[in-house]
């Protein structure tokens, strides 16, 4: 059996985000070695209580959760409770979490971590803004080349932006961090909404997930019911896009997203553009390949591995 494949997620729970962790959770093939938190989604506050009531949702109490920064490297915060609801995780009616958040800052977390592993060993999984890990890359630059992978949830390029006409909110929220992770020589696989955008929540899928018939399950249930809701009157679709557990599944099992590699720059300059991520799919640059950049996925393939790993949990 090979060993777990170490990971640490840094994460801005909203429900998205909930179920990504949930995902990694149920997942032996993963070793979560933190949950590391960002202001994104809800404030920091939010955001860090968040993390520890989805870990006491899976049963997982012993997770370590650290809170990190409280807004973006140079902009001012933008939050979305509007998609997400007041606490970030409206839907269930979550328990308080009554495991302690770490003492230790996020990035100090981050970084010691890296630094104690040997290269290519831990893999960071990024679910909102890039900010927890722009200033580690910053504080350390010894880390970059310790990283096995770093699978981010952010970006888009045929599908526009969700927040802007051209940005899609991770991105957005802290554009000048995606910089510093985007020209860090870390290898990247970047999960964007061209590829979230066809994972949908249907009925039928939620129905398999309420069916469970189990904690986790009814709760994930009505996270998504509450999410989707906010995209189905925008796109006009049945179910909204999953976007973050595309990252935890891209690790478990890659054969479900297809994608090339490509340049990917963000633009940190015009208001009219910020946070746009410039994929340059067509090879029309001489810009090196930074990210492998995921366009398509099997949808029933990756709601059936999320169905079957909720049901451990």
């Amino acid at each position: 059996m090979t060993a777990a494949r170490k990971i640490i997620i840094d994460t801005d729970p909203g429900q998205d985000d909930a179920l990504a962790i949930l995902l990694a959770l149920g997942s032996p093939e993963l070793d979560v070695l933190g949950i590391t938190t960002v202001a994104g989604n809800v404030p920091l506050a939010l955001t860090e209580k968040n993390a520890r009531k989805i870990c006491e949702l899976a049963g997982k109490s012993d997770i370590r959760v650290f809170a990190g920064a409280i807004r973006p490297l140079v902009r001012t915060l933008v939050t979305a409770e509007h998609v997400h609801g007041r606490t970030g995780l409206d839907g269930p009616d979550l328990a308080e979490p009554e495991m302690p958040l770490q003492k230790e800052h996020a990035v100090d977390f981050i970084v010691d971590t890296l630094m104690a592993h040997g290269e290519n060993e831990v893999t960071l999984c990024p679910l909102g803004p890039l900010t927890n890990i722009a200033l580690a890359l910053n504080r350390e630059p010894r880390i970059a080349p310790r990283i096995r992978q770093i699978v981010l949830m952010g970006g888009g390029f045929f599908e526009g932006g969700n927040v802007t006409p051209t940005a899609e909110f991770n991105i957005y929220v802290d554009p000048h961090a995606a910089d510093v992770v985007l020209r860090a020589g870390v290898p990247l696989v970047m999960m964007p909404l061209d590829v979230t955008h066809k994972a949908l929540t249907t009925r039928a899928r939620i129905a398999s997930i309420r069916d469970l018939g189990t904690k986790v399950g009814n709760a994930c249930a009505e996270l998504l019911e509450f999410f989707e809701r906010f995209d189905e009157e925008k796109y006009g679709t049945d179910g909204g896009p999953l976007h973050d557990p595309c990252v935890i599944a891209y690790l478990l099992k890659p054969e479900l997203f297809k994608g090339r590699a490509c340049n990917v720059t963000v633009e940190t300059g015009s208001e009219l553009t910020m946070g746009m991520t410039v994929i340059d799919w067509w090879h029309v640059t001489e810009r090196p390949k930074n990210a492998l950049v995921m366009r398509d996925i099997d949808d029933d393939g990756f709601f059936e591995l999320l169905t079957e790993r909720l049901a451990r949990l």
